[in-house]
């Protein structure tokens, strides 16, 4: 079995295993802030209230549910890799307007089942981290945009404030795997979390891949020091 063919059965695997607490851990170990983080990505879509919306790699569904509530005519196509994740998701949607409105599908991020120019907006909440083929899988992004259409990218990052950057460090690599391996049974799942932040790309890189991808305007913007980083691009 080729690498990224074995990242993408890990990542699956620790997924699953994580998928019924996975929205309280993530409540628990960002003190809540992640949803402030998905509300200032989600806003970044309203051009679009009607049109069809892309949730890649798509979770629980608590962006889907979020993109659902900010416009009542948007519907949502929300797929991701790992069916646990999706199950799970839906076992919790509210039973309100949004319920019809979120189509869960799984698929993978990197063959997205979806023709060209079909949405309008294009989300990935941190997601392309755990892409086996990022390029393949930005490639894939801008495919099924349509012309015009805005993709967002909300993605863990490295902050570089010297006094944020220790602090941060010591709680990712130290404390937040021992607490997540406790409620979740998995600690080895928030080891890879740390590594994979420390692995991934630097902002600059990233847009250069979105710019290799056809992304034509291009831009990013770190949230909470750094933590996060929101990532756009406009085919």
């Amino acid at each position: 079995m080729d690498q990224p063919e074995s990242k993408k059965k890990f990542v699956r695997d620790k997924f699953a295993s994580i998928s019924p607490r996975y929205d309280l851990l993530n409540s628990l170990l960002s003190f809540q802030v992640d949803r402030y983080w998905r509300l200032k990505t989600t806003r970044m879509l309203r051009e679009f209230p009607d049109g069809a919306v892309l949730d890649l790699c798509a979770g629980t569904l608590p962006l889907a549910l979020e993109l659902t509530r900010q416009a009542t005519k948007r519907r949502v196509l929300a797929v991701d890799f790992c069916e646990d994740m999706l199950r799970s998701g839906m076992k919790s949607l509210p039973a309100d307007h949004r319920r019809d409105r979120i189509f869960p599908v799984c698929g993978d991020g990197e063959e997205i089942p979806a023709p060209d120019n079909t949405f309008w907006g294009c989300t990935v909440a941190f997601g392309v981290r755990n892409l086996s083929r990022t390029q393949q899988g930005l490639n894939e992004m801008h495919r099924v945009l349509k012309p015009g259409g805005k993709l967002l990218i909300l993605e863990f990052s490295r902050p570089t404030n010297p006094v944020i950057k220790p602090l941060y460090g010591f709680y990712l690599n130290r404390v937040l795997p021992r607490i997540a391996g406790m409620v979740s049974g998995d600690q080895e799942a928030y080891e890879y979390l740390a590594s994979s932040i420390a692995a991934f790309y630097e902002p600059p890189e990233l847009l250069a891949m979105l710019g290799e991808a056809g992304f034509r305007t291009t831009d990013y913007k770190p949230l909470t020091f750094g933590i996060v980083t929101i990532y756009m691009g406009i085919k």
